[in-house]
């Protein structure tokens, strides 16, 4: 068997077109991570604005099916408080609103609603129905009388 013995001009060109093309694929990567972050941010901005308006979706099919009928269809209050008051949104936090959701108001009409503690509700569509609520916040009427459901 002979060997192939190859030029040596030819192996330092074949090493140098190996190096030349390493050296751009290392430029594009390197100038790749700066146009991500860039586009990125607003990539993520976009997701959270997608995933808030689905949540505040579900939380009003939500609303409709299993509230409505006492705070009325826009929390406007039928045997129950009015929720759509820009006097009850600012005084609560939503936290606040999910632990009412969750465990009721003892001595009230209002049941426990998450599953743990005998309702039909997760954690997930409890937080649904809290951010529906809190949708209302910028065009919630001034009503002092909250408290006082309309029909009774």
């Amino acid at each position: 068997m002979t060997e192939t013995v190859r030029d040596p001009v030819d192996v330092r060109r074949s090493t140098r077109r190996w190096q030349i093309a390493g050296v751009w694929v290392f430029l594009v990567l390197v100038l790749s991570f700066p146009a991500y972050r860039l586009t990125e941010s607003s990539r993520r901005a976009d997701a959270e604005v997608s995933q808030n308006a689905a949540q505040i979706a579900a939380g009003q099919e939500l609303w409709s099916e299993n509230c409505a009928t006492c705070h009325g269809k826009m929390g406007e209050g039928i045997t129950a408080p009015a929720l759509n008051s820009q006097e009850f949104l600012a005084s609560v936090s939503d936290q606040q609103i999910a632990g009412i959701i969750e465990g009721g108001v003892p001595g009230s009409e209002m049941p426990a609603w998450l599953a743990d503690y005998g309702g039909s509700l997760t954690q997930q569509q409890i937080d649904a129905i809290v951010a529906y609520v809190r949708s209302w916040q910028s065009t919630a009427p001034s009503r002092p009388d909250w408290r006082t459901p309309q029909g009774g």
